[in-house]
């Protein structure tokens, strides 16, 4: 089981990779990226924090790596109960990415404050893309490497 440096870097990792990768997404859809860190504080402050600035957009990527250290927590925590999880971390971080995306978009967010958005298939399937690519993948990654 990877120690607490391996879940902090897996978890700085995988959150940079992430909020980069959203925050694109988002770009190209004309949504500037002080926005994305806004939503994000949102789940906590409710929608007065799309008005907070520069002051809520901190706190939203103060947020996104706080969860970025509890999933990488949960990786620890499974890989230390599953050996397999080191041995295979490409398949495992494939799965771990792919279980992550449906409980942060069906069951996180919705229970948050952050204001209800709309289900669609694009935007649902971009996530879990970067769900597995920037988030599964580089914790089981890192995680696999520093385990050893």
């Amino acid at each position: 089981m990877a120690g607490i440096e391996g879940i902090a870097l897996s978890a700085g990792v995988a959150g940079t990779l992430d909020i980069a990768a959203t925050g694109s997404a988002m770009r190209a859809q004309g949504v500037p990226f002080t926005r994305l860190l806004q939503f994000v504080a949102s789940g906590a402050l409710g929608p007065s924090a799309m008005e907070g600035g520069g002051r809520t957009a901190g706190m939203g990527l103060a947020l996104h790596f706080l969860i970025a250290v509890v999933w990488a927590g949960v990786y620890a925590i499974a890989a230390g109960a599953w050996p397999v999880t080191l041995v295979w971390p490409l398949v495992c971080g494939i799965v771990f990415g792919i279980v992550v995306h449906p409980v942060m978009s069906r069951v996180v967010v919705p229970l948050s404050r952050a204001a209800k958005r709309p289900f669609t298939w694009k935007a649902w399937l971009t996530q879990l893309v970067i769900h597995v690519v920037c988030v599964g993948l580089p914790i089981a990654l890192v995680q696999s490497y520093w385990g050893r």
